[in-house]
């Protein structure tokens, strides 16, 4: 490499770190600090501490009054004196300005201490004390705003003093913050910014400096005031580089011991119960004509196997010559739904699930755009609502409009709880809808999003909506279009074939005949509008998943350490990978975005009198 190359290169991270530094100053200058207070701490407030934090009556009354000012109800309270490596990890992890106003964002913490309102605790069910371990405690915070979405903030507490993690806690904080590949972005960064002197040696200096400044940068003259400042500005390389390491070898799940049993160890067994006579019973009968028009000249579409829970069995998508139909067959039976939903939306898959659902809030946001320049809504129901999140995104554009969900899954139950939606219905919507449509209070709004997919007759489910909105009420339908191109290009490793959970796929033409059927009229489509940008980070991450071997899965043998290198390693190679998959799906995005092409659509329809 050249020098003026090397000079280049170290510049321009000189320049990034330092612009990192203001951009971490500006979150530090935007914290809200709690300002003295002499009125009593109200007797619904209660205050949840890691172990060894001792919170001040100061700080308990100035908390409280706070809380009561700007009406919220969780405050995550922060320690002015918080040390530099958690100040920095804090400030890179939240948002304060939109922190609140954004409904979907992962709850965050200094890592200390809280403020709660009784009632959120209530329900969220939680009992006893707060989690003592940092990674645990981070976990519990994620929980709460959930349940406090538009009422959770952060305020410095002057009079707090903050607590030392364990310094092994480092790297599985970093690693339960940010995902599997934070440790190794850290690790190239460390890499770099040591080396870069060797590069150039005046820019190369100037950017680890950058580095070592950034402390300083953000946190001088505001109210954090970490005094460890100097010592960590100094050595901030080495201190980094040891809390990555921390967290470099992977942890094996510890073994069942009551509260603390490992969740993965416990489902073991009831799936060698349930495997214990293979997967045959999981399906039906094949079928031999197609389920929407009849026909009996059917081809394969599609074979493969679960890709996503990696869970036994193959899975077959037949299309029919006649109507150009996608459905599974043969299709998963009772048991087998039963099976191969187990721990993907609830238990061992809620909290990835939960990640990926809030990690992008515009597809909720637009679904409910749909609607604007019409009728403003008055009750809304969403069918297929899991854990509400569309309902809670979309409040933001109907405030005044009751939102209410109907699932199947227990999922439903915790929507009511965390207060996404006003009201939930759990059981199968073609048996609830003759109910539904008895009510004094009829739906002028009701939505499928990414539903009809799932469910073993789309054609009931349209009738059961035409029972339940009046004339004039509005149905709306998001689905993956199995007309896309995209789709034939990337074959089984395609996101929304996703087997063995989708077992129909309808086409806009095909959707369109059942609607009208039932008195839909159809108002506007979206096809490209509507395309979500994730194909080829899809694919990246399913072929990567398939290299490293998943891990801790109960329906699969234990994972020995040499397994759990192996896929630590692998991903951490496959950052670069998956970085360019992402960059190509937003780059590709305008080209993609087109009728044929998207990969999803989605239809207004105005139920006729």
């Amino acid at each position: 490499m050249s020098t003026s190359t090397g000079t280049l290169i170290a510049s321009f991270a000189a320049a990034l770190w330092l612009l990192d530094g203001l951009r971490l100053r500006g979150r530090a200058a935007s914290l809200k600090t709690l300002s003295p207070s002499d009125e009593p701490v109200s007797h619904d407030h209660v205050f949840v501490a890691r172990q060894g934090v001792h919170i001040d009556d100061a700080t308990r009354r100035s908390a409280s009054a706070f809380a009561r000012d700007h009406k919220l109800e969780v405050i995550d309270l922060v320690p002015a004196n918080l040390p530099s490596w958690r100040a920095l990890l804090f400030l890179g992890s939240i948002d304060p300005i939109h922190f609140r106003a954004k409904r979907l964002a992962k709850g965050r913490t200094a890592g200390d201490a809280l403020l709660v309102r009784a009632s959120v605790l209530a329900r969220m069910k939680h009992e006893g004390e707060a989690p003592s371990d940092p990674v645990a405690f981070a976990a519990f915070v994620a929980r709460l705003k959930l349940h406090a979405c538009t009422t959770m903030d952060f305020a410095v507490a002057p009079t707090l003093a903050a607590t030392p993690f364990p310094f092994a806690a480092r790297g599985r904080l970093v690693h339960a913050l940010y995902g599997e590949l934070a440790l190794p972005i850290v690790l190239v960064q460390l890499a770099f910014a040591m080396s870069a002197p060797f590069l150039s040696l005046g820019a190369g200096f100037a950017a680890l400096g950058a580095l070592h400044l950034q402390c300083l940068l953000a946190t001088a003259g505001t109210t954090l005031t970490p005094r460890d400042r100097v010592v960590y500005t100094l050595f901030r390389t080495l201190i980094d580089l040891a809390s990555a390491l921390t967290g470099i070898v992977p942890r094996a799940p510890s073994t069942p011991d009551g509260a603390d049993a490992d969740p993965v160890s416990v489902a073991r067994p009831i799936y060698d119960g349930l495997l214990e006579q293979g997967t045959p019973r999981f399906f039906e009968d094949r079928r031999l004509d197609c389920p929407l028009c009849g026909s009996k000249e059917l081809g394969l579409a599609l074979s493969t196997s679960d890709h996503y829970q990696h869970k036994p069995g193959r899975f077959t998508l037949d299309r029919c010559a006649t109507c150009a139909h996608v459905f599974q067959n043969p299709r998963l039976s009772i048991e087998g739904l039963n099976f191969y939903y187990r721990d993907f939306y609830d238990g061992l898959g809620e909290e990835r699930l939960e990640g990926i659902f809030a990690s992008e809030g515009s597809p909720y946001l637009e679904r409910a755009r749909m609607l604007e320049g019409g009728k403003t809504p008055a009750r809304w129901l969403d069918v297929g609502a899991g854990h509400g999140h569309f309902c809670c995104v979309a409040r933001d554009v109907f405030p005044d409009a009751q939102f209410d969900g109907l699932d199947l899954s227990e999922s439903i139950d915790d929507a009511v709880r965390r207060n996404w939606i006003d009201k939930g219905y759990r059981g199968l919507f073609p048996d609830l809808a003759p109910e539904l449509a008895k009510s004094a209070e009829r739906y002028d709004v009701l939505s499928m999003s990414h539903y009809l997919e799932h469910t073993r007759d789309p054609a009931a489910e349209i009738e059961a909506a035409a029972k339940v909105l009046p004339s004039g009420g509005m149905l709306m339908i998001e689905l993956p279009d199995p007309d896309s191109r995209t789709g034939r290009v990337l074959g089984r490793f395609w996101l929304p074939w996703f087997q063995p959970q989708h077992q129909h796929l309808l086409s806009t033409r095909n959707l369109e005949r059942l609607l009208r059927e039932n008195s839909f009229e159809p108002v506007v489509w979206h096809r490209g509008e509507a395309h979500i940008a994730h194909d080829l980070t899809a694919l990246a991450v399913t072929w990567i998943t398939h290299l490293a071997r998943p891990i801790d899965l109960p329906w699969r043998k234990p994972t020995t350490l040499l397994g759990r290198i192996w896929n630590r390693l692998v991903w951490w190679a496959s950052v670069p990978i998956i970085i360019t998959a992402w960059l190509l799906d937003r780059l590709l995005a305008p080209l993609i975005r087109r009728e044929g092409w998207s990969n999803t659509y989605r239809v207004l329809a105005r139920r006729a009198a």
